[in-house]
């Protein structure tokens, strides 16, 4: 148990819990330091084949605590991005490059840092309550990382529609638009996600780790690149069994 979060080993699934309910998750510089940690071991440990992320309470989480800034306020742009910028592009990284895929479950407000950890999920399942939004703009903020995690998993008219009008969307809408996978009732939001950490903790670790990898390295590609990554993964999964 960390400090506003805690972390625990299910058998082969890793869950991760925002333990800050009666301030709607909110998560601190350091909170986030140390998140990217967990998940980045998460992601290299041959005995894990997923990682869940969860918020305790009536919320998935609100966004960044403002009151966990660092001590001594920053001045020069350098100084500002070691201070406040690269905790969070931290998590964003340790989720999009751990090996495992990352699923998150969302209730209620989903807002601003909150949005982007579930948009850059591998899988976000949502409850039928939950609400996103990124409101940065409201204070004359460019939410440039938030619209990082999003930016190949919503169309850019979706994403800038939500930057620029900074209204809150629900969870019909932000699964049409690709940025969670799927939506269930509040009340059944629990099964749903521990039927797929279910199954993911039955596969074979090789097998899960390759579609997760195969996704990020044919996404981009030419259709050849793509088509020859695709036989040479699955090859290399089908020469390693017994």
């Amino acid at each position: 148990m960390s400090d506003g979060y805690s972390v625990a080993q299910d058998g082969a699934i890793v869950r991760l819990t925002f333990e800050r309910p009666d301030m709607g998750n909110l998560l601190t510089l350091a909170m986030l330091k140390d998140i990217a940690k967990d998940i980045r071991e998460a992601g290299a440990d041959t005995s894990i084949n997923a990682m869940v992320v969860r918020g305790a309470g009536d919320d998935f989480c609100k966004g960044r605590d403002p009151a966990g800034a660092p001590e001594g306020k920053p001045t020069t742009a350098l100084e500002m991005r070691e201070a406040l910028i690269e905790p969070i592009l931290g998590v964003y990284a340790a989720i999009r490059d751990a090996d495992i895929p990352v699923i998150s479950g969302a209730q209620g407000l989903v807002n601003g840092l909150g949005c982007g950890i579930t948009a850059i999920s591998d899988v976000s399942i949502a409850a039928d309550n939950a609400r996103f939004a990124m409101p940065e703009m409201r204070a004359n903020l460019p939410p440039t990382l938030a619209m990082l995690a999003h930016l190949d998993r919503i169309p850019p008219k979706s994403l800038l529609g939500m930057v620029y009008s900074t209204d809150t969307i629900d969870a019909d809408r932000a699964v049409a638009i690709g940025l969670v996978s799927d939506v269930v009732p509040l009340a059944d939001l629990d099964t749903a996600i521990e039927g797929l950490l279910a199954k993911l903790a039955g596969y074979e670790r090789a097998s899960v780790v390759t579609c997760k990898s195969y996704l990020k390295n044919a996404r981009g590609a030419d259709y050849q690149t793509a088509n020859d990554l695709a036989g040479n993964l699955l090859s290399v999964v089908l020469s390693s069994r017994k």
